[in-house]
C-alpha cells in the first residue's frame, strides 16, 4: 500500500483547511523548491505570517504582488558588484528568487516589512460580513385570530 506524503502542499499554502481542494488544484506531487527558505506562522485565529529569510537584498530589490488567491514574492538583485572585491569563498546567496503561495479566499496580504534580513508578510482573512454566518431569532408562533360574524 503507498503512503503519500503532504507536507509539501502545506509548505506554500496559507488559510486553507481542506485538503482536498489542494489535491483539486493539482499540487500533488509538487515539491517546493528551497531557496529562500521561510516559515509560515499562525499569528492568531484569522491572522497568518510569512517570514522568509531574504540576507542580503534591500526593499527596493523585492517585490509583493497579490492576484486573486496568489501572492508572488519576487527577488532580484542588483548586478552592480565591486570589481576590486575577490570573493575566496561566497556562502551568502544573491541570487533572484520568485516564490509563490496560493491563499485562500478571503486571505488578504496587509503589510510587508524588512528587518534584520528576514521579510516579514502580514496576512489576514476578512470574511465579508454577508458571508458570516448570522443568527436567526425564533418566535413563538401566535395563536390564530378568532373570527368572529354576527349572528343575525
Amino acid at each position: 500500500m503507498n503512503q503519500f506524503d503532504f507536507s509539501p502542499l502545506f509548505r506554500s499554502t496559507i488559510g486553507f483547511d481542506r485538503l482536498s481542494r489542494l489535491i483539486d488544484e493539482g499540487l500533488r506531487g509538487v515539491e517546493a523548491p528551497s531557496y529562500p527558505p521561510y516559515n509560515i506562522e499562525k499569528t492568531g485565529p484569522d491572522a497568518y505570517r510569512i517570514v522568509m529569510a531574504v540576507a542580503g537584498f534591500a526593499e527596493s530589490e523585492l517585490d509583493l504582488v497579490q492576484q486573486e488567491n496568489q501572492l508572488l514574492i519576487v527577488g532580484r538583485k542588483a548586478e552592480a558588484q565591486d570589481p576590486a572585491t575577490t570573493y575566496l569563498h561566497r556562502g551568502i546567496a544573491a541570487r533572484a528568487f520568485e516564490r509563490r503561495f496560493q491563499l485562500d479566499d478571503f486571505i488578504r496580504v496587509v503589510g510587508a516589512k524588512l528587518e534584520n534580513g528576514l521579510l516579514h508578510v502580514e496576512l489576514v482573512r476578512e470574511v465579508p460580513e454577508a458571508m458570516k454566518p448570522r443568527r436567526i431569532q425564533v418566535t413563538a408562533a401566535s395563536a390564530p385570530a378568532a373570527i368572529e360574524t354576527k349572528a343575525a
